[in-house]
């Protein structure tokens, strides 16, 4: 089922994580966190809108890098009900598609639920600070293979590392619902 999450609550500041990555480590929000700000990405390997947009992900991914901005992937689906998003076909994905980022398993859910996550793919944009100046979508180019027109989120995070400050007019990301454990 789609999923839009909120509007950016600008200034939010992000909880912190410690979270066990497919490449071995366990790696924090800290580590992860780059000098001009960071992008926290909520995914998982069964969304066809995480799958269509993949490769435009991982391009982003790369040239956000480049501005010095931090990256990482977080998988929070319940892998009992889902288990293509279970921990071993997160590292198969991972590998598959060389990952330039670490892609950490939220297992209890504890991060999405701190964060508010919503669906996949789910942007948040930090900045230097660690508040939240992001949450808006990719792109516009949909679920599709792209191209895209907007590339919003590189557009958001330049400014966000340039300036400190997101725009203030951004699209939500519409994606797959967070797949959330049975109470």
């Amino acid at each position: 089922m789609a999923a839009t999450p909120p509007i950016c609550d600008f200034g939010w500041k992000a909880p912190g994580f410690r979270l066990p990555a497919t490449d071995g480590r366990t790696v924090s929000l800290d580590e992860v966190a780059g000098p001009k700000g960071t992008l926290v990405m909520f995914i998982c390997n069964h969304c066809p809108y995480v799958l269509g947009a993949l490769d435009r992900i991982m391009a982003e991914a790369k040239a956000l890098q480049d501005l010095g901005i931090g990256v990482a992937a977080i998988c929070s689906n319940d892998a009992a009900t889902y288990p293509e998003d279970g921990f071993g076909p997160m590292k198969h994905l991972a590998e598959k598609h060389d990952f330039p980022f670490p892609y950490l398993h939220d297992e209890d859910q504890a991060v999405a639920r701190a964060w508010g996550a919503a669906c996949t793919p789910d942007f948040f944009g930090l900045n230097a600070a660690g508040e939240l100046q992001y949450r808006g979508r990719l792109d516009d180019a949909g679920r599709g293979p792209g191209p895209a027109d907007r590339r919003e989120l590189f557009e958001a995070m330049k400014r966000i590392a340039e300036t400190g400050e997101g725009p203030r007019d951004q699209t939500p990301s519409v994606g797959c619902s967070i797949k959330w454990r049975a109470a």
